[in-house]
């Protein structure tokens, strides 16, 4: 089975790579832009039979910081 992770930073955190971005497009003439959040995308592929906890649990341990991010899991197949 195929799985999509998507992690960003909790709201409220400082996001210095969103900022950079949001400058950079400024720069360019870019005015419209008025916030930017960079996150990531991580892809599984699991056995069919993993539970969603499993899932679960390794965002928690290992693929996101809970303390300062949030995390979605998306079953794409």
């Amino acid at each position: 089975m195929k799985v999509q992770v998507h992690v960003s930073l909790k709201p409220g955190v400082l996001d210095p790579q969103g900022r950079a971005i949001h400058h950079a497009l400024e720069g360019l003439g870019f005015d419209g832009v008025t916030d930017v959040r960079v996150g990531r995308e991580i892809a599984l592929e699991v056995a069919d039979d993993t539970s969603d906890e499993a899932l679960d649990e390794m965002c928690y341990k290992l693929l996101a910081n809970t303390v300062i991010e949030n995390y979605r899991v998306e079953k794409l197949s």
